[in-house]
């Protein structure tokens, strides 16, 4: 179970990271939505592996396929099956790991739960999964548009390294997202080291809804920051999420954290876009931590599946900072999750017009 993910706006993902390929079961999409397959590959070669020295070597094209749900360019308002081959993949890099759990991988609870587990490159539980998801979060954010939403999300740490944004036009012309492009020179010699090192790092996220209505999320128990904070916790290595302000709101007082309003609009957004659980018409802003790769040369102790002590080394390829790539996934995961309300959202107050004094209609 566990492989599903929204209401209305629902998506299934399936494959393993060394099996033959991955895809993704998108249902509620509505239909006459234009769609070119062109529109998911460029998210998809955007969180592609293998593009740069500073992630993994695993070269894959990830290539989709749209094998349901669309005739002449249009949605059908059917199933959306999208399938991505796996071509670079390497299952007997993992032989030495078949008895042996991984530090601080997903080996050791998969085992726990299962009684089963493929421990090629960590089968389900690998980050090749993602990829799915960014697929699936392409179509909502083509429908999002059509409705004046967008989404866009940089890197706004790297370990100790923190990035300034600067330009949403920086962030796509280098492989670390970042919106500051003065710091590209730090951030590769940072990582040049870490190789050197035999090591890995964690980073931080932001990712940034503009355009979004008031009005959408749920009172109490499908809030709309709490169904983003599952989202983005749902993806591998997040080990954390802040809506807004986040833990800075722990030493903010309340004349300062709260966000005035006035004739002209909020004075501020430590809210990140999101009162009461419902959005209140300004930016949606989330932050996401990711650890470092558990996956490094580096010795470390552990277990085999007898219970004996054992000192692993991790081969294979993996990326040392899986942050580095996660930028579309993080898009993807607040696009769906924003598509999935604004449905929600038509369906119980369609026929509702909503008036407030400063952000218009909804």
């Amino acid at each position: 179970m566990g492989n599903s993910f929204g209401t209305l706006f629902r998506i299934s993902t399936w494959g393993e990271s060394h099996g033959g390929g991955i895809g993704v079961v998108i249902d509620g999409c509505p239909p006459r939505l234009p769609l070119d397959v062109k529109e998911i590959q460029f998210e998809l070669d955007r969180r592609r592996p293998g593009q740069s020295e500073i992630t993994t070597p695993r070269k894959e094209s990830d290539t989709a396929e749209i094998v349901s749900g669309l005739y002449e360019g249009k949605t059908l308002g059917t199933p959306i099956a999208i399938y991505v081959p796996n071509g670079d993949h390497r299952p007997s890099a993992y032989a030495e790991m078949k008895d042996t759990f991984r530090p601080s991988h997903a080996d050791f609870t998969y085992q726990s739960k299962f009684g089963i587990r493929n421990h090629e490159g960590g089968g389900r539980s690998s980050a090749r999964e993602t990829a799915m998801r960014v697929a699936a979060g392409a179509i909502a954010r083509k429908y999002l548009l059509g409705q004046g939403i967008v989404i866009r999300g940089y890197m706004s740490q790297l370990g100790p390294i923190e990035i300034p944004f600067k330009s949403w036009d920086a962030v796509a012309d280098n492989a670390f997202f970042s919106a500051d492009p003065d710091k590209v020179p730090q951030l590769e010699a940072y990582m040049d080291q870490l190789r050197r090192d035999q090591n890995s790092v964690g980073a931080k996220i932001t990712v940034v809804a503009e355009g979004v209505p008031p009005g959408l999320g749920e009172p109490v128990f499908d809030r709309l920051d709490a169904e983003l904070a599952y989202a983005l916790m749902s993806i591998n290595a997040v080990k954390g999420v802040e809506i807004g302000a986040g833990f800075a709101s722990v030493a903010q007082l309340g004349t300062e954290h709260r966000d005035e309003l006035t004739p002209e609009g909020f004075t501020s957004n430590n809210a990140g876009g999101v009162l009461g659980g419902i959005s209140s018409g300004q930016p949606i802003v989330a932050h996401l931590a990711l650890k470092p790769t558990s996956s490094i040369t580096t010795p470390g102790r552990s277990i085999d599946v007898n219970g004996n002590p054992v000192d692993v080394i991790t081969k294979g390829r993996h990326d040392p900072c899986v942050g580095i790539r996660a930028t579309p996934i993080a898009e993807a995961m607040m696009a769906m999750v924003l598509m999935d309300h604004l449905l929600r959202h038509r369906a119980q107050n369609a026929d509702v017009t909503v008036t407030t004094p400063i952000l218009g209609q909804l």
